[in-house]
């Protein structure tokens, strides 16, 4: 009888050459032909077929080991802790340019952008989910803000506009539009050059032309960001550090 990892998913090192390991996450699926290995902003996962034994699942993870490891170190996804706090961090990136951080002891807990920089208000019980709560509902105000600016001019010929807007950080996407009409950004977004947010805005509202991915929807957008395919290159090769930092800023 073949062993199993347990139900669900459970977190387990893989010891490394050099006396360092790394975390794996490992998770049993159903729908699981074949041993899988992926990584992204929050860490590597192993996914495993229902039957697939301990001992095959440890010999493919060493098989992989230094893969893993390069991958993990160009894409970025595994950057040091962070501490969101007055003397633990003086610059923020904001679409697309770290911008200098400035703290300042107040009366309330605000962050706003002051000319080339940014000020951070904060109290002295100002805990670090507070202040990472603060810069999420400074992004996402951003990230409205240049919604709104570039709404007009992409409407025209679109049957019917999106229902709302949603910002927040997603896990592998960009970008989605529901059924009902709701399109959501990944927050994340807010922290690269403009183009990057301009060009998902655009092929989530192509999408209320056509709802699929043929030739016909991606002249609709062409016709509205011709100079989408350098855009949609780089954030495939810079998108997932993108969504690790944004996870390490809110992790407070």
């Amino acid at each position: 009888m073949r062993e199993r990892a347990g139900p669900g998913a459970d977190w387990r090192p893989l010891p490394l050459a050099d006396g360092q390991s790394l975390a794996v996450r490992w998770v049993r699926d159903a729908r699981a032909r074949r041993l899988k290995l992926s990584i992204n902003e929050r860490g590597i996962r192993l996914t495993l077929p229902p039957r697939a034994s301990e001992r095959s699942a440890w010999a493919f993870l060493e098989a992989h080991a230094e893969w893993l490891q390069r991958q993990r170190r160009d894409l970025g996804v595994d950057p040091p802790p962070l501490r969101l706090a007055p003397d633990a961090l003086d610059r923020l990136p904001l679409w697309g340019v770290e911008l200098p951080l400035v703290w300042e002891e107040g009366r309330c807990c605000r962050l706003r952008q002051d000319g080339e920089q940014l000020v951070f208000s904060y109290t002295s019980r100002s805990t670090g989910e507070r202040l990472a709560a603060m810069l999420r509902d400074f992004l996402e105000a951003e990230g409205r803000a240049r919604i709104g600016a570039l709404l007009p001019a992409l409407l025209p010929g679109i049957p019917r506009p999106p229902t709302r807007f949603r910002l927040r950080p997603m896990s592998s996407l960009w970008g989605s539009l529901a059924p009902g009409g709701e399109v959501s950004l990944d927050l994340s977004l807010v922290l690269a050059e403009p183009a990057c947010f301009d060009y998902v805005l655009v092929h989530e509202i192509c999408h209320l032309i056509v709802p699929n991915h043929s030739p016909a929807f991606w002249h609709e957008v062409s016709q509205r960001y011709p100079g989408w395919r350098r855009v949609r290159t780089r954030l495939r090769q810079d998108g997932l550090a993108l969504k690790a930092r944004l996870n390490q800023l809110l992790a407070g």
